[in-house]
């Protein structure tokens, strides 16, 4: 059943007034995502079909709605933002109008309609048919309205081959933004003086979220190509630069595209040498030339201009782009100014997309020390367990373990933990605390003294070294280290298991120091607590733990979770309010432990529409 639209109390429509000038598009851009997050949070039914791609759509027609508007009309422009809910076979739809008070002027729609040496400035109808459903136009006594129509079919851009779909979407919205331009020298030079700075705004916004350098080197050679050259190529400095590492063409684009190939033949054979001092001004290079006799592009190799740019951020060489522009294109000073600014921004683009698969790649080792290899079988035991970290690019401060307690395999020890805080302090906290517990248990200390030691060690010199080893990752992430005592905090549900004689099931001893809960599922749908609530390990000196002994028998299972479960939210609510995870658990009678993960992992995810925000993970032990 699809939503019919908002509840009762909540604005279904919101509205805003914006100057004529320049800054209003970019101010209805905050306008629309900040709709789009409120309706998120007060956990909309409709807004199940927010995505990533919606909600990039929609600001893009906003923005070149208002600046045609602005641009055309010069008065207030009204944007209004609105949800519809579904109607007979229409699904529910996200509304956007933008009006403004000079009727009399023709709404933009094909730019070859424009007059030879007018600027151009936004792509108007041209956009709107390109990315929504419907749209139309309405008059009315000194207001003339726009209005598009974006359904919310809740489909998931995930569930599409990642790469290739984020590709095609990204050089859409690029083609779009940089359409073929009237070749002719005086209407580029007008465009370059007056079009530039919304050309800079939007090709930023599109670049700065992006992740992947060869996207975003693919994405700034058709934002320029047809607009400002004939073809372009962006080279990529090898991240660890030294002797014999060479530069590697990432995008070859070519304004007519049956001869991107050649063109890619001719420039791989030599990456182009920019002298150091060419360090954000352009450089003229020769024309690549084919066979000796012509350019790429079909030209005499001496006809063409090629500019070269370095790309550098924070002082640091990333990379060279090169424009060509074929003979009849000279290279005047605004539009070199601007190809400039625009590499510098490709740049500072390439950088931190850089450091970012630097933070998600130290992650990803870091995890990988952190977690176990493989957990340990149980006998008498099903046991299940589920994690999933928060995304990619953070280490996480869950951890989980399931041990012998001694080589004789009498006694099984699991245990459940969550360092607070994120990143490098929490990761070395986190790969700290499992070989403790490890440790400590195969010594032969009981469950409440194993929390008492681990409580002493958090708390005394021991965690310098943590506190050193988290200073180094952070470095060589580029990383700023935070100073913040709570990182040493760590919440564990700690205990062990005995198998009962006769295979009657096992003797369950554990302590909760800070965590949520364990809750115990009897057969016949009973759930209580398994455990009392204590004080966070790291936090205090001096505090004597106590662990709390019972039988589960065949049939009883044990909950365990992180408080990424309990605390999942979905706008002002969490997950566990009013004992939501008791609720849910009680309807996994009779389910076998793999059962019982699945169905709270599935419970978590449909609570809330946005991502998860902390990690989760949930250890499922039911006696057999």
């Amino acid at each position: 059943m699809r939503p019919s639209g908002p509840p009762a109390g909540v604005p279904s429509v919101v509205r805003t007034s914006l100057p004529g000038n320049p800054l209003s598009p970019s101010a209805a851009r905050r306008f629309v995502r900040a709709a789009l997050a409120d309706w998120t949070a007060l956990g909309l039914p409709t807004a199940t079909g927010f995505t990533d791609q919606l909600a990039e759509d929609a600001t893009l027609i906003a923005s070149e709605l208002v600046t045609n508007a602005v641009v055309h009309a010069g008065t207030t422009v009204e944007v209004l933002v609105r949800l519809e809910g579904a109607a007979g076979d229409e699904p529910p739809a996200l509304v956007i109008e933008v009006s403004d008070h000079h009727p009399s002027r023709e709404v933009r729609n094909d730019p070859e309609d424009q007059q030879d040496g007018l600027p151009e400035y936004g792509r108007g109808l041209r956009l709107v048919s390109s990315l929504a459903e419907a749209w139309g136009i309405t008059y009315r006594t000194g207001l003339k309205t726009v209005w598009t129509r974006l359904p919310l079919d809740g489909g998931d851009p995930q569930s599409a081959s990642g790469g290739d779909l984020r590709l095609r979407r990204g050089l859409r919205a690029a083609e779009i933004l940089a359409p073929a331009p009237r070749r002719t020298q005086g209407a580029e030079r007008e465009w370059s003086s007056s079009g530039a700075l919304s050309f800079l705004a939007e090709a930023s916004e599109l670049l700065a979220g992006q992740f992947d350098e060869d996207m975003i080197a693919a994405l700034a050679a058709q934002l320029l190509v047809p607009r400002l050259g004939d073809w372009c190529a962006v080279w990529l400095d090898p991240e660890a630069g030294g002797p014999g590492r060479r530069p590697r063409l990432s995008r070859v684009w070519h304004a007519h595209e049956s001869r991107i190939d050649e063109l890619r033949a001719v420039l791989e054979k030599e990456p182009p040498q920019l002298p150091e001092s060419a360090r954000g001004a352009a450089v003229s290079l020769e024309w690549p030339v084919s066979d000796g006799t012509a350019g790429s592009d079909g030209t005499a190799g001496a006809d063409g201009t090629v500019l070269g740019y370095r790309l550098l951020a924070a002082g640091r060489p990333l990379g060279t782009l090169l424009l060509g522009r074929a003979a009849g294109r000279r290279a005047h000073e605004e539009v070199t100014a601007l190809v400039g600014d625009f590499a510098r921004r490709v740049a500072q683009a390439i950088g931190a997309a850089r450091q970012y698969t630097r933070q998600a790649t130290i992650s990803r080792v870091l995890q990988r020390g952190l977690l176990p290899s493989s957990v340990a079988e149980i006998p008498g035991v099903d046991s299940a367990l589920v994690y999933e970290p928060r995304g990619e690019g953070v280490a996480g401060g869950d951890f989980y373990d399931v041990f012998p307690g001694e080589s004789a395999g009498g006694r099984w020890c699991f245990a459940l933990g969550d360092v607070q805080g994120s990143g490098p302090e929490a990761a070395v906290v986190t790969g700290l605390a499992r070989p403790w517990l490890r440790l400590l248990a195969r010594e032969g200390y009981q469950v409440s003294e194993v929390l008492d030691r681990l409580n002493k060690l958090l708390l005394d010199d021991a965690m310098e070294t943590a506190e050193a080893a988290a200073r180094m990752v952070a470095v060589a992430g580029g990383q700023e280290l935070h100073e913040d005592p709570q990182s040493r905090f760590l919440s564990l549900l700690y205990g062990e298991l005995v198998p009962l004689p006769d295979g009657a099931g096992v003797r369950c001893t554990l302590a909760s120091a800070g965590h949520p809960l364990p809750l115990l599922l009897s057969p016949d749908g009973t759930v209580r607590p398994a455990a009392a609530p204590q004080m966070l390990l790291g936090v205090v000196e001096g505090v004597t733990y106590e662990s709390e002994t019972f039988d589960l028998l065949p049939g009883d299972t044990l909950l365990c979770v992180t408080d990424g479960v309990t605390e999942r939210r979905a706008g002002p609510r969490m997950f566990d309010d009013g004992d939501g995870l008791s609720a849910e658990l009680a309807g996994c009678t009779g389910l076998t432990a793999q059962g019982v993960a699945e169905r709270i992992k599935q419970a978590v995810y449909a609570f809330g529409v946005e991502p998860l925000d902390d990690d989760m993970a949930l250890l499922v032990l039911r006696a057999e």
